[in-house]
């Protein structure tokens, strides 16, 4: 199955309204964005943002049972010249990306104890990443933290969860003014892990932020992205990989809210599922707001199913408020393997097995190599290899 739509340069007024009616527009959460968990009802799974979560496994983290009680083990490691502070809930960084949409950013928010600020300065050029690694230890844990990348700098952060954890969290990249910034957010957890996490990033005038959000492990996993724009120029890309195993559910919830002119903003998830139960969805909102003239934008999915018994929703939604606008469009393709690849490699000698990893690994090649992190690229293509054991 394949849906697509292309909105190209020139397109009328009415053409885009014509676009925005056929949406599902679900970049419309159920409730207005807030910091207090108590504006938000418990979702009991009709709402848009929760009808495709299992809610019953999400550890109590979504109707307020879930008490902090668990261990998770930080630690960042920062080149010279990068900060970092522990910060009261009211310094004035904490929640200027972006507000909670939903009653578990909600409750992450009302629940941590201190957030973690990392400042890198202005003009400051990184020549290592940043790593942050998390290391769950059981039980439930909250957190909040800032990266805040000052004006015409540039870096590598990478977030690495690992271990077994209940764990909700708002994470926030404040991009200056020229800056550029590439995140590397990798959920490798624990079979039994869960895992919800708001992402708010603000891409300031003529910056450039790259993301590349990596999910292979978890019981349940929910990764919800958010870009807004401070002013003209900014550009954001944002990439995704995962591979979803027997019974886990993986979740990736984007929103790209164009409300400053002249922005850019490409969108590319590719997922791979395996096994009974084993269940990905992947939401990508786009709203262009009428302010937003000469917007730039396209995100597309496409999800390989390698076995019999997984399940892919994949839902892109365009709403366009203005006609004047660069080009903007959505796909979404969600298949098995390509007959005709497979084929072409048998009749060369490839045996059928390594054929099949082959095509796998081209599939997300694309994907790898926008990570630029070589012990990073190395681990996950090793990664990809072992859950292609399993299945082909």
């Amino acid at each position: 199955m394949a849906e697509a739509q292309n909105i190209p340069a020139g397109s009328t007024t009415a053409g885009a309204i014509a676009v925005a009616a056929e949406s599902t527009v679900a970049t419309r959460m159920s409730a207005p964005p807030s910091f207090d968990v108590a504006d938000f009802p418990v979702p009991h799974g009709r709402e848009e943002e929760w009808r495709f979560t299992p809610l019953a496994r999400l550890r109590g983290l979504h109707d307020g049972t879930a008490v902090a009680d668990g261990a998770i083990k930080a630690q960042i490691d920062a080149p010279e010249g990068v900060t970092v502070e522990s910060v009261e809930r009211g310094d004035a960084r904490i929640g200027k990306a972006g507000t909670p949409v939903d009653r578990i950013a909600a409750q992450a928010f009302s629940s941590f104890a201190k957030a973690t600020v990392v400042t890198v300065p202005k003009e400051a050029v990184l020549t290592e990443p940043v790593r942050l690694t998390l290391h769950g230890e059981g039980g439930t844990t909250f957190g909040h933290t800032v990266f805040d990348v000052q004006a015409f700098a540039e870096a590598v952060i990478v977030i690495d969860h690992t271990g077994d954890a209940v764990r909700a969290a708002n994470v926030d990249f404040l991009v200056g003014d020229g800056a550029k910034l590439t995140v590397v957010s990798v959920q490798d957890w624990d079979d039994t892990a869960v895992h919800c996490s708001q992402h708010n990033t603000l891409v300031g005038r003529d910056a450039t932020f790259k993301s590349i959000v990596v999910t292979f492990g978890g019981d349940v996993v929910r990764i919800h992205p958010r870009i807004t724009y401070a002013g003209p120029g900014g550009e954001a890309e944002l990439f995704g990989l995962y591979f979803t195993d027997a019974g886990q559910h993986q979740e990736h919830r984007l929103l790209v809210n164009h409300a400053a002119p002249h922005c850019k903003s490409n969108v590319v998830y590719k997922g791979a599922l395996q096994g009974q139960d084993a269940h990905a969805v992947w939401i990508g909102d786009v709203l262009i707001e009428k302010t937003a003239e000469g917007t730039d934008t396209y995100e597309m999915n496409r999800n390989l199913v390698l076995t019999d018994g997984a399940r892919v929703d994949s839902v892109p939604n365009l709403e366009i408020e203005t006609g004047e606008i660069v080009g903007a469009g959505h796909a979404s393709a969600t298949g098995r393997f390509d007959d005709e690849q497979l084929f072409y490699l048998q009749a060369r000698g490839i045996p059928a097995d390594e054929a099949r990893r082959l095509v796998v690994r081209g599939f997300f090649a694309e994907l790898v190599q926008q990570i630029g992190v070589p012990d990073i690229e190395e681990r996950l293509l090793t990664k990809i290899e072992t859950e292609l054991q399993g299945s082909v």
